[in-house]
C-alpha cells in the first residue's frame, strides 16, 4: 500500500507540473492586452499591413497564426534590421521574400506593447475566419430564399378573382340600367337601336364623312398633331440628354466627388489648361488604389488593365490591354469648346454644364448640350474681368482702337493656334 501510495504522489507531482507547465505556456501566448493593442496597431502597423491581405508587407493575420515563437516576434518587430544583420533566418527569408525593403524599426515599442498587438491580431484574424463562414451561409439562404411559387400563384389567382368581379358587377349595373329605363317606357327605343346598329353599322360614319366641319376639323387637328410631332423629333435629333451608357467600370462619383470630396481636376486634369477635359489614365486610380479598397472586384479591373499583381505588386506589360471608355458628352464636329476658357478664365464650376455629379453614382448628361442652351448660358453668364489677363488684353486693345491706334490681328489673338487648328 504504501508503495502504491508513493506512485501516486510521483504521478499527481508529474501531473501538477505539466499542468503548471502548460498553465505558463498559456499565459506566454495569451497575455496580451488585444483592446489596447488595437489602438497600437491602427497607430503603428495600419500604413504597411493588413490582417488578412497582402499590402506592402505580408498580411500579418496568417502570418502570426502561423509563427508561434513569440519572443522572435518581439524581437523582429522591435529591430528587424538587428535580426537580418545577426543572419537569423527566419528573418532573411521575409526579407528576400518581399524585395528586401527593410520594415520601420519600432524601438519604442516595450515587450507589453508588442504582446498587446500580436494578442490584437490573432484574435480578430481569428473573428475574420469565423465571420467568412457565416457571411457565405446567411448568402446562400438569401439567395434560396427567394418568393415562393405559392406566393406567386396566389397572386395570380387574387387577379383573376378580381376580374371577374369586375365582369360580374358590370353585368349587373347593365341588367339594371335596362330594367330601369324599362319602367321609365324607353325599353322599345333602346330594341329599336339594338336591331339597327346592326343591319348598318357604318352610318353613323358615313354621315360624318358627309359632314365638312368634321372632317375640317379632323383633319386640322391631325396636321397639328403631326406638325408638333415632326418638330419635336427633329429638335431633339442628337440630343442625348439622360445618356448613361453602362462603362466598362463602375466609378461613382457619388463616393469620389461626394463624400470623399476630391477635386473634379485631381481626375480631369485637362479641363484647366487645355481644350479637352481629358479621361484620367488608371495610374491616377493606383495613386490611391494600390492601398484603398484592393478587394473591390471594379478594382481587380483596373489591375487586370495595368497587368497589376496585388499578391507581388508588381506590372507585366505582356497582359496590359486598354480600358474601352464609353463616351458620354459629345459635341458636334463643327462645334469648338474649349474646357480651358470655361473653368480657367471665366472660372466657371464644373457642375454648370455637367450637373450635380457630386450625387451620380455613375455620370449620365445632364444638359442637352444645344445651341440655345449654350446661348442662353452666354446671355446670363456675367463676366468678371478685374484681374483676368484675358480681359485686360482685350480692354487695352479697344482703348487703343478708341484712340485711333494700329491695332493688328495679332493683338487680338489672331496667331494663336487654336484660332485655326481645332
Amino acid at each position: 500500500m504504501r508503495s502504491i501510495s508513493l506512485i501516486l504522489k510521483q504521478f499527481s507531482r508529474s501531473v501538477l507540473l505539466v499542468a503548471g507547465l502548460a498553465i505558463c505556456g498559456f499565459s506566454a501566448y495569451a497575455q496580451g492586452d488585444a483592446a489596447k493593442g488595437e489602438a497600437l496597431f491602427k497607430s503603428k502597423c495600419t500604413t504597411c499591413h493588413k490582417l488578412d491581405q497582402r499590402l506592402i508587407g505580408p498580411a500579418l493575420g496568417p502570418q502570426m497564426q502561423s509563427e508561434t515563437d513569440d519572443k522572435w516576434l518581439t524581437k523582429w518587430i522591435q529591430n528587424n534590421q538587428a535580426l537580418i544583420a545577426a543572419k537569423d533566418p527566419k528573418a532573411l527569408k521575409i526579407y528576400n521574400d518581399y524585395n528586401q525593403s527593410g520594415m520601420t524599426v519600432f524601438a519604442d515599442l516595450s515587450d507589453g506593447d508588442v504582446a498587446n498587438i500580436i494578442s490584437y491580431v490573432r484574435t480578430e484574424y481569428k473573428k475574420m475566419q469565423a465571420a467568412v463562414p457565416a457571411a457565405g451561409a446567411a448568402t446562400a439562404k438569401a439567395e434560396e430564399s427567394g418568393p415562393s411559387d405559392l406566393v406567386i400563384f396566389g397572386l395570380i389567382g387574387v387577379i383573376i378573382v378580381a376580374f371577374l368581379v369586375i365582369l360580374v358587377l358590370n353585368k349587373v349595373i347593365g341588367t339594371l340600367e335596362r330594367l330601369l329605363l324599362k319602367r321609365q317606357g324607353l325599353g322599345l327605343e333602346e330594341e329599336l337601336v339594338e336591331v339597327v346598329v346592326p343591319a348598318d353599322r357604318y352610318a353613323l360614319v358615313k354621315r360624318l364623312a358627309k359632314n365638312k366641319k368634321f372632317v375640317f376639323f379632323v383633319i386640322l387637328c391631325g396636321t397639328i398633331a403631326l406638325g408638333s410631332w415632326t418638330w419635336t423629333t427633329l429638335w431633339n435629333t442628337n440630343v442625348h440628354t439622360g445618356y448613361q451608357p453602362v462603362q466598362p467600370i463602375k466609378f461613382p462619383h457619388d463616393l469620389h466627388a461626394g463624400a470623399m470630396k476630391i477635386n473634379c481636376q485631381y481626375c480631369h486634369s485637362g479641363a484647366y489648361k487645355s481644350k479637352n477635359a481629358s479621361i484620367p489614365s488608371l495610374n491616377v486610380c493606383m495613386n490611391c488604389h494600390k492601398v484603398v479598397k484592393t478587394e473591390s472586384p471594379e478594382i481587380h479591373k483596373i489591375y487586370d488593365a495595368l497587368g497589376y499583381d496585388p499578391a507581388t505588386q508588381k506590372y507585366d506589360s505582356t497582359k496590359t490591354h486598354p480600358m474601352q471608355w464609353i463616351r458620354i458628352h459629345n459635341l458636334p464636329d463643327f462645334a469648338y469648346f474649349n474646357h480651358s476658357q470655361h473653368v480657367k478664365v471665366q472660372g466657371l464650376k464644373c457642375q454648370t454644364c455637367h450637373g450635380p455629379v457630386e450625387t451620380m453614382k455613375e455620370v449620365y448628361q445632364y444638359s442637352p448640350l444645344t445651341m440655345k442652351w449654350c446661348i442662353q448660358c452666354h446671355k446670363r453668364t456675367e463676366i468678371n474681368i478685374k484681374g483676368n489677363a484675358y480681359y485686360e488684353k482685350m480692354e487695352a486693345v479697344h482703348k487703343m482702337i478708341r484712340d485711333g491706334q494700329k491695332v493688328t490681328e495679332a493683338m487680338m489673338g489672331g496667331i494663336e493656334c487654336g484660332k485655326c487648328h481645332y
